[in-house]
């Protein structure tokens, strides 16, 4: 199971990056009170009775960027809110209650996660006599914080380790019949007109999908559920999607989400260009979509018989897209022919690997010797004068593979440097095919957080 993401969200400047940095106990989020500073969605993860989850501070719902990122920033919040597996609905005690927080709950009610609401800067009794007011937002359990004042940290901690999905089973016997035959979700998305629903027909050697060679045909997601060699899995057929400009109807703009919402929940992404045209910016804006998910993916170009050119071989289809698209290094590429069937079944066979590769879970002992091999052979640069030190490493989710290095203080080591751990990781564990996530967190902040009270933080 992947380590759960608690996502912080709510209008603007209702406290939700100070309370990003109150719960971490670190300057994790900018703070000011100029609406609109956070526009990425900015993470910390977190270690809680004995639970690992991480915090993810988004944007203020609705508000008008003064740069011309609004559509940016709502697209950060949607994929954060489309991942989240508990929702903080944060409103703000002092201002009270405000439009724009009844827009927020429209929202937020259409989402199927658990929620909660934190009414913030509650600093006083007398801004909590007031909290009441905000109920009528949505039916879900309240938590009245104060930043400020340092106030019910524990109990929203709390309320957020009761809400969280239940941990994975840890005993060999609950791992075992886990893993027996799991349902693979397989997603195939790429740009109108490539191929994907000739390739879905080809897998299930039946027409299951409407063809046809009218660009757009597909408008909704269309599961299909197959077995291959006694193996169960769910193929996602998804609308073709071109640029955000070009999008004609509420219809296509529908079929955009959908395509992003079947990334968001696929176990593998079959990600498809057509070999008889050049990677466009649509294929560029799936393919973030895939790395920002850290989706396990297979570039697979189709109608191969046809291809862009006669120069361009395996080889040089391989290299074309490293080159745009350089942090997806590690995804295998396979060429296929769906309308003839060729290599549809060792696509599958390949789709099935990653899938067993983002689901494994290494020793610490394993994943310790090549951590301190990769430091031996090539040790992280000196920062700021100041030495940064690795101490140990361990793996605490699956799919995507979920790393922590404790170290002496995460902002010593530079972006090469953890470039160049995820290569070593790769080359010596079993994920060379599949995305991990690394966190680097200080041993030292830890081990004071544990032992200083809340009430003197």
């Amino acid at each position: 199971m992947s380590v759960p993401k608690v996502v912080i969200v709510g209008r603007p400047n209702v406290g939700k990056s100070s309370l990003l940095n109150w719960l971490a106990r670190r300057m994790v989020s900018v703070v000011d009170p100029t609406a609109g500073v956070t526009r990425d969605r900015v993470t910390s993860l977190m270690h809680e009775g004995g639970r690992s989850f991480e915090l993810v501070d988004t944007g203020g719902m609705g508000i008008e960027d003064i740069d011309n990122l609004t559509a940016d920033i709502e697209r950060q919040i949607q994929i954060a809110v489309g991942e989240a597996d508990l929702l903080l609905f944060v409103v703000d005690a002092q201002a009270g209650f405000a439009p724009l927080d009844r827009h927020v709950a429209d929202r937020l009610r259409r989402i199927d996660a658990p929620k909660l609401l934190v009414v913030n800067k509650a600093d006083n009794p007398q801004l909590e006599a007031a909290a009441p007011e905000f109920f009528r937002l949505m039916d879900v359990p309240v938590v009245l914080t104060s930043v400020k004042g340092n106030r019910n940290r524990q109990e929203l901690i709390d309320a957020v380790l009761a809400h969280l999905p239940p941990p994975t089973a840890t005993s060999e016997a609950e791992e075992a019949a886990a893993s027996a035959a799991p349902e693979m979700k397989l997603a195939i998305v790429g740009r109108r007109n490539v191929g994907k629903s000739t390739f879905i027909n080809a897998l299930a050697e039946e027409e299951r999908v409407i063809v046809s060679e009218v660009p757009g045909t597909t408008r909704d997601s269309v599961d299909v559920r197959f077995e291959v060699d006694g193996k169960p899995f769910v193929a996602i057929d998804t609308p073709g999607v071109r640029k955000r400009k070009s999008l004609a109807s509420d219809v296509e703009f529908y079929g955009l989400v959908r395509a992003q919402k079947s990334i968001r929940r696929a176990d593998v992404v079959l990600m498809f260009f057509d070999a008889t045209d050049t990677i466009s910016r649509v294929d560029k804006q799936l393919v973030e979509d895939i790395y920002e998910h850290h989706k396990p993916c297979i570039f697979v170009v189709n109608k191969w018989d046809r291809g862009l050119a006669e120069d361009m071989t395996s080889e040089s289809w391989g290299e074309y897209l490293i080159r745009e698209f350089p942090t997806m290094r590690h995804v295998p590429v396979a060429l296929v022919t769906a309308k003839e069937g060729r290599n549809v079944r060792q696509l599958v066979n390949l789709a099935q690997s990653l899938f067993k590769q983002a689901r494994l879970r290494v020793a610490t002992a394993e994943l310790n010797r090549v951590l301190h091999a990769a430091v031996e052979r090539n040790p992280p640069p000196s920062r700021r004068n100041r030495r940064p030190k690795v101490y140990f490493a361990t793996q605490v989710a699956v799919q995507p593979p979920t790393i922590v290095i404790k170290c002496n203080d995460p902002v010593l080591f530079d972006d090469s440097w953890k470039r160049y751990l995820l290569t070593a990781f790769r080359e010596s564990l079993p994920f060379e095919e599949v995305p991990i996530k690394l966190y680097f967190r200080s041993r030292v902040r830890d081990e004071e957080a544990t032992e200083t009270p809340a009430s003197k933080t």
